[in-house]
């Protein structure tokens, strides 16, 4: 979501701020601003829009110099993109500016009783009230980190603050609660931001900041307190990737290099699972081996792709453990009293591992008892912080808002999960795991096969751009791949797109069906489940019968689909339950070249945010 620089050193804050707002750009915004302390005040401004409205006003009426500042990417959540609503919000003084990332709650209480005590409040945000109760504490504790602490025990909801007062020039202050925020350690400067793509262009040594804590910055060093004023130790972590990373490779946009780093990102995930004892093993596990042989059931919680991954890691799960298991939308878990034990092993999935939705699902579970394994592309963040267990993934850095390296690795992340349990409960032997690991170090190459023959596929995208709805089916793991690739079209191409499991249209959905509807189906293997393949192949025909156009994804010597297909795509040809590795890639490379045929945004698309950090 919104995205946060402050910086204090030797440099110009206004430069270094607005460089890393533009490093953050892909986690979407409506608005941005930025504020600079110089010569004993506060000098700033904000623009609804673009960052190029930010840059533009900024070359128009520059700021004074600084060394002290903070920015903002704003993603509304009260009031909206207008340049009053976006941040950094003032006091009426001027002397305090904050930005702000998450949601207050009571801020409508406080809004009330500072109006009540004169205080005149310009804008919608719950934002602004921060400003002014940080004005009112500094009168009396002289100290803005003592403020800023003041201040957050009041605040109900998840934020993260920044803050800096005209009477601190060389100082940044900032707090955190559910939200991320990560400091940047430099040589003799100091940066804050909700991301480190910030500032890595900067520095790789980083501060991981907990929950309920306050971090002061001064050009020379970091000071962490809790909400109580009580130190805190911190860990100094290594960011494993440089500015390059993140810049797109020479490609249109950083999706298309996304989807072209999935072989690597793939690679890396599996990179060192196998110990020297022939034993799989995940990141971090801090659960017993005698309490995993004791899980009755198993319930996977994430949001939107992730879901995705989800239910394929229900098949996975079931079919190697022989455990129950469920796949739970994280914002609807906790509402419907889920029946959670200690003998309940929860999976949480997320790629920033700071989702609000499922971050709030975990702390459901724990607080019943149950277990919590995170699966999470981001070293340091909340969610693995504050699970039993973590397999990272190993995508890099994903700046396009619509994951696609992400979902991959996210699902080698619940095959490994599945053998990982497996192991340890004894439903699979040693050999059997390396097997299945072996079929997994495979992909790589096969998905960079597929990635090789995508131009008839980019061909068929063109000519279907003018057209209102596609549809997906699939049966068995093809399921969950039918509804990631409709919702890749949601998210890119802003056009209706349905995920049906294949079995289901008779009892409704295929009244969609008419003449020339596009509808893309996901055969499953003939090799692995005869029976759902010429279940499938039955399901082709009543589409193509009704004069739909099929586009039909099949592996490697499948002939029996070659007649009822408009458009044939062929992936390698792979064990069922990995089929969703292979079989998703042609999804993602339609859907991208499907919406930028439509002139749509592929990075940045309309309404979306990368990381989803209120519930």
């Amino acid at each position: 979501m919104c995205g946060i620089v402050g910086y204090v050193g030797g440099q110009s804050a206004q430069d270094v701020v607005v460089a890393g707002l533009r490093r953050l750009e892909y986690r979407g915004y409506d608005s941005a601003g930025v504020a600079v302390l110089a010569d004993g005040s506060l000098a700033g401004a904000k623009k609804a829009g673009k960052l190029v409205n930010l840059e533009k006003e900024l070359k128009e009426r520059p700021l004074p110099a600084g060394n002290t500042g903070l920015g903002h990417t704003r993603w509304a959540t009260h009031g909206g993109p207008t340049d009053a609503n976006a941040h950094p919000h003032l006091d009426n003084a001027g002397r305090v500016a904050v930005v702000h990332n998450g949601i207050i709650e009571n801020f409508a209480l406080l809004r009330e009783e500072l109006t009540g005590r004169g205080h005149d409040l310009s804008s919608e945000t719950d934002t602004e009230v921060v400003a002014h109760l940080l004005a009112e504490a500094y009168s009396s504790a002289g100290d803005l980190a003592e403020a800023m602490r003041q201040v957050c025990r009041r605040l109900e909801g998840a934020f993260t603050l920044v803050a800096v007062h005209a009477d601190e020039p060389g100082t940044v202050v900032g707090a955190r609660r559910n939200s991320p925020l990560v400091v940047g350690v430099g040589d003799g400067e100091m940066f804050l931001a909700s991301d480190v793509a910030a500032f890595i262009a900067h520095t790789r040594s980083a501060i991981e900041l907990g929950q309920d804590q306050v971090v002061e910055l001064h050009r020379d060093g970091a000071r962490v307190t809790g909400f109580d004023g009580v130190s805190a130790e911190t860990r100094k972590y290594h960011v494993d990737w440089d500015a390059s990373a993140a810049e797109k490779g020479g490609y249109a946009s950083f999706m298309l290099k996304e989807i072209a780093d999935q072989p690597k990102a793939v690679a890396d995930t599996l990179l060192g699972r196998i110990g020297t004892s022939g034993a799989l093993h995940l990141d971090e596990v801090r659960i017993p081996p005698h309490v995993l042989r004791e899980v009755d059931k198993v319930v996977v919680v994430a949001c939107g792709t992730a879901f995705h991954a989800g239910m394929i890691a229900k098949y996975a799960i079931e079919h190697i453990t022989r455990l129950p298991c469920e796949t739970e939308l994280a914002s609807e878990f906790r509402y419907r009293d889920p029946i959670l034990d200690a003998r309940t092993l929860v999976v949480a999935i997320s790629q920033s591992g700071e989702t609000m939705d499922t971050l709030m699902a975990l702390r459901h579970a724990r607080e019943q008892g149950a277990r919590v394994l995170a699966i999470c592309n981001t070293n340091g963040s909340t969610i693995p912080r504050e699970s039993d267990a973590v397999l990272y993934t190993h995508a890099g850095p994903e700046v396009a808002v619509a994951s696609t390296k992400a979902f991959l690795t996210q699902l080698v992340a619940c095959y490994l999960v599945a053998l990982y349990l497996g192991q340890v409960r004894g439903t699979k032997w040693g050999d059997e795991i390396r097997a299945v690991v072996r079929q997994l170090s495979e992909i790589p190459r096969q998905v960079e096969e597929v990635l090789g023959t995508m131009e008839p596929v980019r061909e068929l995208a063109r000519t279907l751009a003018d057209r209102d709805t596609v549809l997906f089916v699939g049966r068995h793991v093809g399921y969950p791949v039918a509804l990631e690739g409709a919702l890749k079209l949601k998210e890119l191409a802003y056009m209706h797109a349905e995920g049906f499991a294949a079995g289901e249209l008779k009892h409704g959905p295929i009244a969609l069906i008419d003449e020339g509807l596009p509808v893309v189906v996901i055969a499953p293997s003939p090799r692995g489940r005869s029976v759902l393949h010429d279940k499938i192949v039955s399901n082709i025909q009543e589409i193509r019968a009704r004069g739909a156009r099929t586009v039909v994804i099949a592996e490697e010597g499948d002939e029996t689909v070659v007649p009822y297909a408009d458009h044939l795509v062929r992936i390698p040809a792979v064990p069922t339950l990995l089929q969703p590795l292979v079989a998703t890639v042609p999804l993602q490379v339609f859907a991208c070249e499907l919406a930028t045929a439509r002139g749509n945004e592929v990075d940045q698309p309309r309404n979306l945010a990368k990381s989803v950090t209120v519930e």
